[in-house]
């Protein structure tokens, strides 16, 4: 597209006189005369580089078309003025603007075909200019909802639903919002957010038909590229923008997106990172009855769900130390196990807390209901490994409440990942939780050690004299 230069002449008078010329001919049934007379003019406009000229010509030519319901005449003069040579940028925006305007009524009134013709046009006009990347990306938008309700309409076991939505999620991908500088940037949100929530519903349903596939012999992949791209996404996302008091539906949506991505990946202290987030949200936290509490309570269970390590251990012990947790009393008694160095007897566990536990939604999934008891094994291990040096594997067993095969392969995989250190001696059947110790790391010991006795015997001599040169001057004092 040429740069603008200069302006050479003002057509406004002879715009002033075409205008009413052309809408009369219009008005007469002929509008390709009409439109005719309006093409003349704006070639000069243009060449002249008269910008409002050549706007308000645009416009009036594209409104023509409109007034008439001639929609093949619309399209077609959309796409020749924006290909017209020397055609002025701001000319083609307030046109394609204009015509943007028109696309709810059009569908309303005359069908979605004549809109999703116009559309097309819409998205073929500003294909590759980056002055119109922003009216792209929002008529791209109107077209990707229109599939998704197309897959919404459709019937549940129908194959076109997972086509039209992966043309719906396809359409937003393939922008890349998050570069345009003409676009605000809580429309910029909006948009990667709909981006996120379509590839979220993509995913599941390629995760829906792996399933079903399974047991033939093609290897479906599911929607991890989906999930992929979902993370891709939300790292686009500016956290502290979302913290923003006006932002706070975005932030709820973001956060709502990044738990499902979360508890997909099996990342149980991600999820309870991100509804940590949703619970500091104002409006949720003064909510104590409902979201606010409804937030906490998945705190405490995605925290104690994962894995320990010194992050998981550090926001754990901060939530058993929050005034907040003290209003769950179940929750905060489920805390207190998992912070207090003592043995959690799983048949006791079940028997307090699984009956309210196992009610709600997170816990009615046999599979979390199984890592929580995992948990609490891992747990008891390194309270163990805490106080035991040595202990037999029946011993062990007995404490832990498994059978001698499930108590060596958790003591394992513990061992692997470094969390505890152990050597299990299967034919005397002992577990031993400290490591033996080499002659150097003896010899430093006792180094300490005597340093430490050195210590403790100067300052007792010390002592000593001091009391004895306190009872030597009492005596003095007595004599004299």
């Amino acid at each position: 597209m040429a740069e603008p230069k200069k302006q050479e002449k003002d057509f406004t008078k002879e715009v002033d006189a075409i205008l009413p010329e052309a809408k009369a001919l219009a008005q007469s049934g002929k509008l390709q005369e009409a439109v005719d007379k309006l093409y003349v003019i704006e070639k000069q406009a243009r060449n002249a580089s008269d910008l409002a000229s050549t706007t308000r010509l645009l416009k009036e030519i594209t409104q023509l078309a409109y007034d008439a319901r001639d929609y093949t005449l619309l399209n077609s003069s959309v796409l020749t003025l924006s290909k017209k040579h020397g055609q002025l940028k701001a000319a083609i925006q307030a046109m394609v603007e204009q015509t943007m305007g028109w696309l709810d009524e059009i569908k309303s009134r005359d069908g979605t075909e004549k809109w999703l013709a116009l559309i097309e046009t819409l998205r073929t006009v500003t294909e590759g200019k980056l002055y119109l990347e922003t009216p792209r990306a929002r008529v791209t938008l109107l077209l990707s909802h229109y599939h998704e309700s197309v897959a919404k309409s459709s019937e549940p076991t129908s194959p076109s639903i997972r086509d039209s939505l992966q043309t719906a999620s396809d359409l937003l991908s393939d922008l890349q919002v998050e570069t345009y500088s003409s676009m605000e940037r809580r429309e910029k949100t909006e948009f990667i957010l709909e981006q996120m929530r379509l590839l979220i519903t993509v995913a599941r349903i390629k995760d829906t038909e792996k399933g079903v596939e399974e047991g033939k012999k093609d290897i479906i992949a599911g929607g991890e590229q989906e999930w992929a791209k979902v993370r891709v996404g939300g790292r686009k996302v500016n956290e502290s923008f979302l913290a923003q008091t006006e932002n706070e539906d975005l932030k709820l949506k973001y956060y709502d997106m990044m738990i499902q991505y979360a508890l997909n990946q099996g990342a149980y202290l991600d999820a309870a990172k991100y509804y940590y987030k949703v619970w500091e949200t104002p409006s949720i936290k003064k909510d104590e009855a409902g979201r606010g509490r409804d937030a906490l309570e998945h705190i405490v269970y995605y925290i104690v769900l994962a894995p320990h390590d010194n992050e998981q251990s550090d926001m754990l012990h901060r939530l058993f130390n929050d005034p907040a947790l003290l209003k769950l009393e179940l929750q905060y008694a489920l805390v207190k196990c998992f912070t207090t160095p003592e043995l959690m007897r799983w048949p006791g566990i079940e028997q307090i807390y699984g009956s309210h536990l196992r009610k709600t939604t997170i816990f009615k999934s046999d599979k979390l209901w199984e890592d929580l008891h995992t948990r609490i094994i891992e747990h008891n291990i390194r309270i163990v490994a805490k106080y035991y040096t040595r202990i037999t594997l029946a011993r062990l067993t007995t404490l832990l409440d498994l059978t001698p095969e499930q108590a060596e392969q958790t003591l394992s995989r513990l061992v692997v990942s470094g969390t505890v250190w152990a050597r299990i001696d299967r034919p005397a059947g002992i577990v031993n939780f400290r490591s033996a110790r080499g002659a150097e790391e003896v010899m430093n010991d006792w180094s300490s050690d005597m340093q430490k006795l050195l210590s403790l015997v100067e300052k007792t001599w010390m002592g000593v004299n001091a009391a004895q040169a306190a009872q030597a001057r009492a005596k003095a004092a007595a004599k004299s």
